[in-house]
């Protein structure tokens, strides 16, 4: 008979991942209880938000070994998609974020196609075209965008007559857009479609000659993660009530790929950490605010440098590989 011990490890490390979901619904669920300051509270909703872009870009970045400089425009696109069907066109909330979101993956199917026959650099660039081409049509097409100023006057989302209009209401919602996000993330990295993808991050011939639909992956995974980047857009519209065009411009791409990279590529619970990381180090260093794009980069230096897979996954390696050296003992 095993053991009653053995039988709760065995029970735990086979549904470890789960568990581990289940006790961050609990902490996001108890947090409002400790966390009584609005401004505190909605910086949680803030890295809730990015949570959901980053996450899909993580898959992009991480997973198929592809990169981006351009989801910032995805973002932009998700934000003043439903901002200019609620605001302007008086339409319902929620139709407007699901219409807004299938629209944005047509134009990321239209614009994955031809460009993610690049590779390296040349995508990155590709991307980074896009998303300042994206910026500019904010900036100067005045009688559909507000120009430079922004649009006002968008409405709260609503659930069952209740409006999301303060930071406890609106924390529940973007967590559990978050979590379900982060749910299904999990669930894709484990299925043989994540599979197929790391091994196209890892080799795209290898992964080609193994049966890999390498170009139809790549496809994909780019329009999953910009419908992410368009949701968490059109959740930040409706919470902020406005949007403004600075807020979606290529240097808000850069910090998102940062977000991804400080939490660790291919690392799907990194991206909490990656996150609520760079979304905070604003916060607490007011008195940097003209270097942060300086520190920014000397952060990004010093992953790629020293933890080149990340800070939590590099720490997990090393940790990892501490653990086995102690227990093979002195050679």
């Amino acid at each position: 008979m095993t053991p009653p011990g053995r039988r709760w490890r065995a029970f735990i490390r086979r549904h470890r991942t789960g568990l581990t979901v289940w006790l961050l619904v609990l902490i996001v669920a108890l947090i409002p209880l400790y966390l009584v300051n609005p401004y505190t509270l909605g910086l949680l909703n803030l890295i809730g938000l990015y949570v959901i872009v980053v996450l899909g870009l993580n898959l992009f970045i991480g997973f198929a070994g592809q990169i981006s400089l351009g989801h910032a425009a995805f973002f932009g696109l998700g934000a003043y998609g439903s901002a200019i069907l609620t605001a302007t066109y008086q339409a319902p909330p929620w139709p407007a974020l699901i219409v807004t979101s299938l629209a944005v993956a047509l134009l990321a199917l239209a614009i994955g196609v031809p460009t993610l026959r690049l590779h390296g650099h040349y995508l990155a660039m590709a991307t980074l075209g896009f998303n300042y081409a994206v910026h500019l049509i904010l900036v100067e097409w005045d009688s559909m965008t507000g120009g430079p100023s922004g649009l006002f006057g968008v409405p709260p989302l609503t659930i069952l007559g209740m409006s999301m209009d303060n930071e406890l209401k609106f924390h529940y919602l973007v967590w559990s857009v978050a979590l379900i996000a982060l749910t299904l993330c999990l669930n894709l990295v484990r299925s043989g479609v994540g599979r197929g993808l790391a091994a196209l991050a890892q080799d795209e011939v290898a992964a080609a000659c193994m049966g890999v639909d390498v170009r139809r992956g790549k496809i994909k995974i780019f329009v999953l993660s910009a419908v992410f980047a368009s949701v968490a857009g059109s959740l930040y519209a409706h919470y902020f009530g406005y949007v403004n065009p600075d807020t979606f411009g290529v240097f808000k791409s850069v910090d998102l790929v940062i977000m991804v990279v400080v939490g660790g590529l291919g690392s799907i619970w990194g991206t909490l950490f990656g996150v609520g990381f760079i979304t905070l180090l604003p916060h607490y260093l007011e008195f940097l605010a003209d270097y942060f794009d300086l520190i920014h980069g000397a952060i990004l230096v010093l992953i790629l440098l020293f933890l080149p897979q990340g800070f939590i996954t590099g720490l997990r390696d090393e940790v990892r590989l501490r653990l086995a050296r102690a227990r093979l003992g002195p050679q």
